[in-house]
This record gives structure tokens, C-alpha cells and sequence, in this order.
């Protein structure tokens, strides 16, 4: 076979000699539809769970930063001699604070809750010595699943 009937054979992809080859080429229409109702499909029984996840892992990060808030609020008091009058304490000198070696926070920085708020800090508390909570996702006293409130009491 001389060297100009190699060079069309290998410009003729769809040639019925080839088959093979033509079918390589891509996908059909209807190859294409079964996979995006298949992806949909998925999607479809997916979706709930993975909401469900991410609303669980904001209420996982406000109780984790409520008990960093926490040891922040304890180390006040052990080197201050009492409990912060707020949580802004906790990042700048109060006036009257002679022994507060601050910041109590690493970041320097007060946190908002994962839902954008600031977090709620009550002394003296109703459940403790003091009360450091969130009102979850509606901002609304009570609550259940995303929109419970995050407490540093239970």
C-alpha cells in the first residue's frame, strides 16, 4: 500500500470499513440521556441528605465555638478575679479590669454564630454563673433540628 492510501484511509473516520472506529468517536443522544437521568436521579435522593449534613454541621460549629467561647470566659475570671461583664471583655481591656491579661480569644476577634449572628452572653446566667447561647437559625427562642437554640449549659 503505497503512502497516499494510508494518508486517506486515516482522513476517512467514518468510512463503513471502520465501525469500530466510528463508534469510538463519542457518545449517541441517547447514551447521553440515560446518564443525565441517572445523575438525576441521584441528585434527586442525594439532595435531603447532604441539607440534612450541612444543617448539622452548623449547630456542630456553635457548639464548638460556644465552648471556646467558654474557656476564654473561664481564663477571664481565674486572672480577673470575676466573671467578663460582656463578651467584648474577652478581646479589649474593660475600664476597671486592673489584672486582665488579654486577649482570651486567639483570634482577637469575638466569632458570630455559623448563622451570622453574635452569640448571647448573660451574667449572672439563669443556668449557670453565666449564660453563653445562640438562637439557632431563625433567631428565635426554641426551636428544633437547624433552627434549636446552641447552649453552653447542656
Amino acid at each position: 500500500m503505497d503512502e497516499h492510501n494510508t494518508l486517506t484511509l486515516a482522513l476517512k473516520p467514518f468510512d463503513k470499513r471502520f465501525p469500530a472506529r466510528r463508534r469510538a468517536l463519542g457518545f449517541t443522544l441517547l447514551e447521553l440521556l440515560v446518564v443525565l437521568a441517572i445523575l438525576g436521579l441521584i441528585a434527586t435522593f442525594a439532595a435531603p441528605q447532604v441539607l440534612k449534613w450541612l444543617s448539622g454541621a452548623k449547630s456542630d460549629s456553635a457548639r464548638i465555638q460556644i465552648e471556646a467561647l467558654g474557656t476564654g470566659i473561664d481564663l477571664y475570671r481565674l486572672e480577673v478575679g470575676s466573671y467578663p461583664p460582656d463578651l467584648e471583655a474577652l478581646v479589649s481591656q474593660p475600664s476597671g479590669a486592673d489584672r486582665w491579661n488579654g486577649p482570651y480569644l486567639k483570634k482577637r476577634t469575638l466569632p458570630k454564630d455559623p448563622w451570622g449572628q453574635d452569640y448571647l452572653y448573660r451574667h449572672p446566667g439563669e443556668n449557670g454563673p453565666y449564660d453563653l447561647y445562640t438562637l439557632g437559625a431563625d433567631g428565635q427562642e426554641g426551636g428544633s433540628g437547624e433552627d434549636a437554640d446552641v447552649v453552653s449549659w447542656q
